[in-house]
């Protein structure tokens, strides 16, 4: 079933490789790849920076604008951790992960051809890299910055557009993962694929 959410855009297509069948999704050119790509990114990333502009220039630190009353809320907070406000006191070691996880993601994205892949990894990048922008630019010195957070809905975590485009990115990557798709557009030959042949 997820295989087929994933090939939808096209149907799926099957390929023969050799005597295999190799079943793919829906796959982009090098060129459609990197403006998709490079579209996402910026978009993801501008508002990210955009929003927490709007946050430092309209609201002072610490305080709360109910939207909707004790469901959503405006909260502004300097952020030392991670996403969510974890692991707050090691702001540097979350600036070198998130240094080290944007590499990963260009190089994965170098090598996608499925588009739901680029989609995927396009916006992640916009989203670790709007957040390390904050760790390495902003006060209290370069690469322990704090971060803007101003979202809060309910009694969770205050998170920001960054930490939201990275958790929607790495939950498609998760169903990807389950549903067999690889980086290239393909996908992987079920066990009972193989127990067929």
């Amino acid at each position: 079933m997820l295989d087929k959410l994933f090939g939808f855009a096209k149907g799926l297509r099957e390929v023969n490789a050799g005597q295999d069948v190799v079943r793919t999704g829906r796959i982009v050119s090098s060129r459609s790849k990197w403006g998709l790509a490079i579209v996402l990114f910026v978009l993801v990333y501008m508002i990210d920076q955009g929003s927490k502009w709007l946050v430092e220039h309209a609201m002072t630190l610490g305080q709360r604008i109910e939207v909707i009353p004790g469901v959503f809320r405006w909260f502004y907070i300097l952020n030392p951790g991670a996403a969510f406000s974890f692991g707050e006191g090691h702001t540097w070691v979350f600036t070198v992960i998130q240094a080290v996880a944007a590499v990963i993601v260009v190089t994965a994205l170098m090598r996608a051809r499925s588009l739901w892949w680029v989609v995927s990894l396009a916006c992640l990048l916009g989203g670790i890299l709007g957040n390390l922008t904050d760790r390495l630019f902003r006060a209290p010195g370069f690469a322990i910055g704090h971060v803007v957070d101003f979202i809060s809905v309910g009694n969770f975590a205050i998170f920001n557009i960054a930490d939201s485009a990275i958790c929607l990115a790495m939950a498609a990557i998760i169903i990807m993962t389950v549903a067999g798709l690889k980086l290239d557009g393909t996908f992987e030959k079920s066990a009972s694929t193989s127990e067929e042949k």
